[in-house]
C-alpha cells in the first residue's frame, strides 16, 4: 500500500514513528515535506501534490491550526483519497469558544 503521512510541524516526531512502522510493515511510505525545506513554497505543494495523488490512503497528523495541513487536505479532497486521522488535537479555539460562551451564560468568567 501507498501512503504518504501529512501533518502539523510540531508532531513530526510521532509522524517520523508512523513511517518507520508502516515501512517496517512493507508499505511504501512518505512523509509530506514541511516549510524547513530548500524548495520554494510552489515547488513544495507541487511535491506533496504529486505525492497525495500517487498515495492509495493519506495519514493525518493535525494541530487544528497548520495551514499547510488544511492546504494538504484539500488536496485530499479534491483527489477523492482516503484519509485515515491518526492524531487530531482536540484543544482548539473553537472549543475555547465553546467553553467561554457557556461560562459567559452562566455568569461564571474568571473562575
Amino acid at each position: 500500500m501507498k501512503i504518504v503521512i501529512i501533518g502539523s510541524t510540531g508532531y513530526r516526531g510521532m509522524m517520523e514513528e508512523t513511517l518507520k512502522e508502516e515501512l517496517k510493515k512493507g508499505n511504501i511510505c512518505r512523509m509530506a515535506f514541511f516549510d524547513d525545506t530548500d524548495l520554494s513554497e510552489y515547488e513544495l505543494i507541487e511535491k506533496n501534490k504529486e505525492m497525495i495523488s500517487e498515495a492509495d490512503v493519506v495519514y493525518v497528523f493535525w494541530d487544528g491550526r497548520s495551514v499547510g495541513t488544511v492546504f494538504d487536505l484539500g488536496m485530499c479532497f479534491a483527489l477523492n483519497k482516503k484519509i485515515v486521522i491518526k492524531y487530531l488535537n482536540s484543544k482548539s479555539f473553537v472549543n475555547f469558544l465553546k467553553q467561554y460562551e457557556e461560562k459567559s451564560r452562566e455568569g461564571s468568567l474568571g473562575e
